[in-house]
């Protein structure tokens, strides 16, 4: 007995199409997963990034509380900046660590370096923000005690390394 080919004709090739297209699916969700991971790749080293500058910027910080503690206010200067240490701000100026031109900054010894891993530079600046009260309400006895009065020292400090995260920290810091 013959078996009629008139319904094998019709489907030829058939499969090939549906293969290729499944194929051509499988190759767009692959290129799709190999781009998502490879965008978490870039995000995760940014997030990395910016933790050694974080942790940069704030061994910065500290170690400008530490000047700030040893600057005696008499050393403060008049106006301007010296070595990192900065006089009263002026309130109509604009704020000295957002000019470019600024170049008054203390370069920050670098204690968290270690072989295998470069610590993004900072640096720091420290700016005499005038007396203030040591404990609450000593400002309202009349004489002011001067013994209530602390110096109170705004610092600033930043990562500054060529094409790393920029990271800017400022704190407030009453010496007691």
């Amino acid at each position: 007995m013959k078996i009629p080919f008139h319904h094998s004709r019709r489907q030829q090739g058939a499969s090939l199409v549906v293969v290729l297209i499944l194929l051509l699916l499988m190759t767009l969700l692959g290129l799709a997963m190999l781009r998502g991971t490879t965008m978490e790749e870039r995000m995760t080293a940014n997030l990395y990034d910016r933790s050694l500058s974080f942790q940069a910027v704030e061994s910065a910080l500290r170690q400008g509380e530490a000047l700030a503690r040893a600057t005696p206010v008499a050393s403060v200067p008049a106006s301007g900046c010296s070595d990192g240490v900065c006089s009263l701000p002026d309130p109509t100026a604009a704020d000295r660590w957002l000019s470019a031109s600024f170049n008054g900054w203390r370069s920050a010894s670098n204690d968290l370096a270690d072989g295998n891993v470069p610590m993004p530079t900072a640096s720091y600046i420290i700016e005499y923000m005038g007396m203030t009260p040591s404990w609450p309400a000593c400002d309202r006895k009349i004489p002011v005690d001067a013994l209530c009065l602390t110096p109170r020292f705004r610092i600033t400090a930043i990562s500054d390394s060529a094409d790393r995260s920029v990271v800017l920290l400022q704190t407030t810091y009453n010496v007691q």
